[in-house]
């Protein structure tokens, strides 16, 4: 029996020892967009690796890099327009992996309204735009039109649109920002068909720009331990995507079981899944180059009123994910 009790002590007491608390801040509230890290953590991929990691959810209040900054996160998931825009502003971020492959940013459109042409039919129009860091890429777009955002005959009028699909179905805006696995689905289940609608991929258009990636600090990236940990947080967090792709209705369950907020449905968080699995499909968490430079150059792209005004340097590093996947 005090073999036993020992022995016990000593696994407990090596499993407190070897577990290093690891902090991810996600971009916004718990739901299935961050399904691989909640996946992870469920699933003991995190745990096989030796880390206690901790996932903050996000929300309309809470900015990632601020909290980064602040230390409050090791990690945090934000969007690449926002990370590079704090970088020039004097925020060192670091891109480490990309476990997003493509954008799922459009905007959708009311056909009544007429809009068939971005190049032609946006004038005079009021769209839909999320702010927070989230404008980035629809402001590059519109430079890129040739459009003023200032409103009048020859521009469009912004609206500063909530986490919502209200302007659209109150008819406020001809068209409203959505992503393919969220907010397009609202507008469907608020009872308006796809044939009623016109939607623009950012993808499609040419300006799509990087989401959902996983930053840090340069000074992060100097503590060999950290980056040690950061290497088994990445490898853990690619294995909970690739299973949330192949089991997207168990996913959708594990994000359920961690919303506090009881805001989520099942069948929603299902859909979710689905479509997150189209834009992390064939990233292993290795940032592309080229993906990262046509976000450069689409933030740059915007003639007197840039997102960015330079070409960032040391802005990500696959330091993280060459030791993860060699």
């Amino acid at each position: 029996m005090k073999t036993l009790m020992l022995g016990a002590a000593l696994m407990f007491a090596g499993g407190a020892a070897g577990a290093q608390e690891l902090t991810l801040q996600l971009k916004w509230v718990t739901q299935a967009q961050f399904a691989g890290y909640y996946v992870a953590k469920d699933k003991g991929f995190y745990e096989e690796e030796g880390l206690d990691v901790t996932i903050l959810p996000g929300g309309p209040d809470i900015a990632p890099t601020q909290v980064l900054a602040g230390g409050g996160a090791d990690v945090i998931v934000e969007w690449m327009p926002a990370a590079l825009a704090a970088r020039e502003k004097g925020l060192p971020l670091v891109n480490i992996a990309q476990p997003f492959k493509a954008s799922g940013m459009m905007l959708t459109c009311l056909k009544e309204s007429g809009i068939s042409d971005p190049k032609t039919d946006f004038k005079g129009k009021t769209l839909g735009v999320w702010f927070s860091g989230n404008e980035y890429p629809f402001l590059s777009w519109m430079s890129q039109l040739g459009l003023s955002t200032e409103g009048g005959p020859d521009g469009v009028t912004v609206l500063k649109q909530g986490f919502n699909v209200d302007p659209l179905l109150q008819k406020q805006a001809a068209c409203i920002s959505t992503m393919t696995y969220n907010e397009y689905g609202q507008v469907l289940d608020a009872g308006i068909a796809p044939d009623d609608l016109v939607t623009f991929k950012y993808e499609d258009q040419g300006v799509a720009t990087l989401e959902d990636g996983l930053y840090v600090l340069e000074s992060t990236l100097e503590d060999s331990a950290k980056v040690t940990d950061l290497v088994k947080f990445v490898r853990a967090s690619m294995k909970g995507w690739k299973y949330a792709e192949e089991n997207p209705e168990e996913a959708a369950q594990i994000v359920l079981d961690n919303d506090e907020t009881g805001a989520q449905t099942l069948d929603h968080q299902v859909r979710m899944v689905t479509e997150i699995g189209k834009l992390t499909a064939g990233s292993n968490g290795v940032l592309d180059e080229a993906d990262y430079q046509r976000t450069v150059d689409t933030l740059m792209a915007g003639g007197s009123d840039p997102v960015i005004s330079a070409a960032p340097e040391g802005a990500f590093t696959h330091m993280i994910t060459d030791r993860a996947f060699d």
